[in-house]
C-alpha cells in the first residue's frame, strides 16, 4: 500500500515535465513555452513497496484546443541502472529525499503493475490519497487470446508513435500506452486490442472525459 506523502517536491513535477515535455515525439508544439496542469490520473502500488508508480494526465492549450497527456511515471530512491534515456529528472522530497524521476514505460516495475492491472491482479489506487481504490479506472481483458500471467520485460524497449508509446512484450504481445488522451465518443475502442485500461480525465473548462489509457495486443 503506498502512502501519499502531504509534502513538497523541489524541483515540483510539473517544472520537470514542463522541461522534458517538448523533446517528446508526441508532443504537440504550441509555439510557447510548455506550461502543463495535471488534469487527473491514478496510482498502482509496487508490491515491493519500494517503486512510486503513478499515471498522471496533463493538460495544456494548443491551437486546436486542449490536448490531454498520460505520462507515467516512477519515483524511485536510487537510479535505475540501464535507464539513464528514461531519466526524466531528480528531485528532493520533502519525506523520502532524493527521488529519481522516469518515464514510467521504460522502467519495468511499472510495466509490470500495469500488466497486473490488465489481468485483474492489482487494483488502481486514488491518484492523492492513500489506501483508497479508485473504482473509476476500469480494465477487460480476453484471457483466451493470450495466456496469463503476462510478465515484463527486464529492461522494457520502446517505441513511439504520434499518439502513443508500444513496448514489446517477447515474441508477439506488445502494449501500447496512450500518450494523447482522445475521448471515447471520439476515437472508439482499440481495434484489435485483447485488453484495455479505461480511465477519466478533466479539461481545463471542468468537462470530464473518459479514454484508454493502454491497450494490449496479442501481435
Amino acid at each position: 500500500m503506498a502512502i501519499i506523502h502531504k509534502t513538497t517536491m523541489t524541483p515540483g513535477k510539473m517544472e520537470l515535465l514542463a522541461g522534458w515535455l517538448p523533446a517528446q515525439p508526441w508532443y504537440v508544439p504550441t509555439g510557447r513555452a510548455p506550461a502543463p496542469a495535471r488534469a487527473g490520473g491514478f496510482r498502482l502500488d509496487d508490491p515491493q513497496g519500494e517503486v512510486g508508480l503513478e499515471f498522471m494526465v496533463l493538460s495544456e492549450k494548443s491551437g486546436g484546443g486542449p490536448v490531454a497527456y498520460h505520462v507515467p511515471l516512477t519515483y524511485r530512491g536510487a537510479p535505475l541502472e540501464g535507464a539513464e534515456a528514461a531519466l526524466i529528472g531528480t528531485s528532493e522530497h520533502g519525506v523520502l529525499g532524493r527521488r529519481w524521476v522516469y518515464d514510467g514505460t521504460r522502467d519495468p516495475v511499472l510495466v509490470g503493475q500495469l500488466l497486473s492491472l490488465l489481468q485483474g491482479r492489482a487494483a488502481a489506487q486514488a491518484q492523492g490519497l492513500s489506501d483508497t481504490r479508485d473504482p473509476s479506472v476500469t480494465t477487460d481483458f480476453d484471457g483466451r487470446t493470450l495466456p496469463v500471467p503476462l510478465l515484463p520485460p527486464v529492461r522494457p524497449q520502446v517505441a513511439h508513435t504520434a499518439q502513443d508509446t508500444e513496448i514489446a512484450l517477447g515474441d508477439g504481445p506488445r502494449l501500447a500506452v496512450s500518450r494523447v488522451l482522445r475521448p471515447l465518443d471520439r476515437a472508439g475502442a482499440p481495434h484489435g486490442a485483447v485488453g484495455r485500461v479505461t480511465a477519466g480525465w478533466s479539461t481545463p473548462d471542468g468537462t470530464a472525459h473518459r479514454g484508454i489509457f493502454a491497450a494490449l495486443y496479442a501481435g
